[in-house]
């Protein structure tokens, strides 16, 4: 083991928050969203619109580095979350609640179809999208005969039922008018350039944001069977709506072209931290940039390779993708803590192993923390308190039992969003 290893793991939660930054930067739009930037057409104009987490910074990246502001000056309307906005001088920037709907969002969608009613397209003009993840909640245009509250209080239920985020935004599109396509349709007859910073393991596009830009390949019984799966409480209004076939529906205008960019994922961060991590002289194993399932499951898939594969140690483990939790409890935290917690479960007193399991956005669920690390000493300090694994795990209170132990990763918002990230160290076990 060279020296420089040693220096690096002598401290590994410092370790691992370097790594979770190294990964987090690779996805800023201000390092990925100028080498996806268009030409402007010849004859037409350029409007910009957008949602997400992101979708500010997008914006701003945008602007920065458009060459053609005296030829074709930009304008449009962005919405992000609360507290996620970002100084723009041609592009408005509209919050929204995140992750359940709110009044707000309704408005600011309301805001950004009439900008583009007013703005009265051709078929010369170009609109760039933004899109980010979170951009399914703070697109609010719910069907007829759906209220926000309706709305909210799906939204809310599918984030409890433990579906992956494929599953919730199949539902989604069902109960909205802008989802699946809906916002292209706003953009006819105008050419389409969209730039996707994803948070959906495998980087499926038709589930970012639930692909506002591109046609659903999903309809009413595909959402009614998720509905049915995870046992999800829905207004009977919707389930009569869901029943109906797809073909009463009024048809939207036909998408226009468009050119879709993945610009930031799982994947590009991940390949980051692992070449930082290279540097030091570890070995290191990216398991997937695309794992799915409940947060205990994923935790065991992650012992199970440390406790059966015979790698050398020390050696780092990376993965991306995106937990879920069945929530069970009335605790708070979020899938990241969930994962982090079921890990410590599983940890023996002779293993020292470091690991770190947070959010690439900076916010685990809707708590304050981007997710928490978990190590032998905050095992040790448990059993010291007295502090029940298990029964924090069934109540859903990881947030509670990292928080009395310092555990938690606090970052703020980090103005970009590729999902979960983690990260352990096993130096012996």
């Amino acid at each position: 083991m060279s020296k420089d290893l040693m220096d690096y793991i002598g401290d590994p939660t410092a370790f691992l928050t370097q790594l979770y930054h190294i990964a987090v930067d690779a996805a800023q739009p201000l390092n990925t969203v100028p080498r996806y930037m268009p030409k402007p057409p010849k004859n037409g104009r350029v409007f910009v619109i957008g949602a997400g987490k992101a979708s500010a910074q997008m914006a701003q990246a945008f602007e920065e580095n458009w060459a053609y502001h005296d030829t074709h000056p930009l304008s449009g309307v962005v919405i992000t979350r609360y507290g996620y906005s970002a100084p723009c001088e041609h592009i408005e920037i509209l919050e929204a609640a995140h992750p359940v709907p709110d009044e707000a969002g309704l408005k600011a969608t309301n805001a950004l179809l009439a900008f583009l009613k007013d703005s009265a397209l051709t078929k010369d003009d170009l609109v760039v999208c933004l899109i980010s993840g979170g951009g399914s909640a703070l697109l609010v245009k719910p069907i007829n005969g759906l209220s926000l509250d309706d709305k909210a209080a799906i939204n809310k239920a599918l984030l409890h039922s433990g579906a992956p985020i494929q599953k919730m935004n199949i539902v989604r599109k069902a109960m909205s008018q802008v989802k699946g396509g809906g916002l292209a349709s706003a953009c006819a007859p105008a050419k389409l350039h969209t730039l996707l910073v994803s948070d959906v393991a495998g980087d499926d596009i038709e589930s970012i944001a639930s692909a506002p830009t591109l046609s659903a390949k999903t309809g009413r019984k595909d959402a009614l069977k998720v509905i049915e799966d995870y046992g999800i409480d829905v207004p009977k209004a919707f389930l009569h709506h869901l029943k109906q076939d797809d073909a009463m529906d009024i048809e939207l205008s036909d998408p226009p072209a468009q050119d879709v960019h993945v610009i930031a994922s799982a994947q590009i961060s991940l390949k980051a931290a692992a070449k930082a991590a290279q540097k030091t002289g570890l070995d290191v194993k990216i398991i997937s940039d695309a794992l799915e399932g409940s947060s205990e499951d994923c935790a065991k898939v992650h012992m199970d390779l440390i406790r059966t594969r015979n790698f050398k140690t020390p050696y780092l483990l990376l993965s991306g993708g995106e937990t879920t939790v069945k929530v069970r409890g009335n605790g708070r935290g979020g899938n990241n803590g969930q994962f982090a917690l079921s890990f410590l479960n599983l940890m023996q007193p002779k293993d020292t192993i470091f690991g770190l399991a947070a959010d690439t956005d900076g916010i685990d669920g809707s708590e304050d923390n981007a997710g928490a690390f978990f190590t032998p000493q905050l095992k040790q300090k448990a059993a010291a308190q007295g502090l029940d694994i298990q029964a924090y795990l069934e109540n859903n209170d990881s947030y509670g039992f990292f928080d009395q132990l310092y555990g938690l990763l606090v970052t703020g918002p980090t103005q970009t969003n590729v999902n979960d990230f983690r990260a352990i160290l096993v130096i012996d076990r």
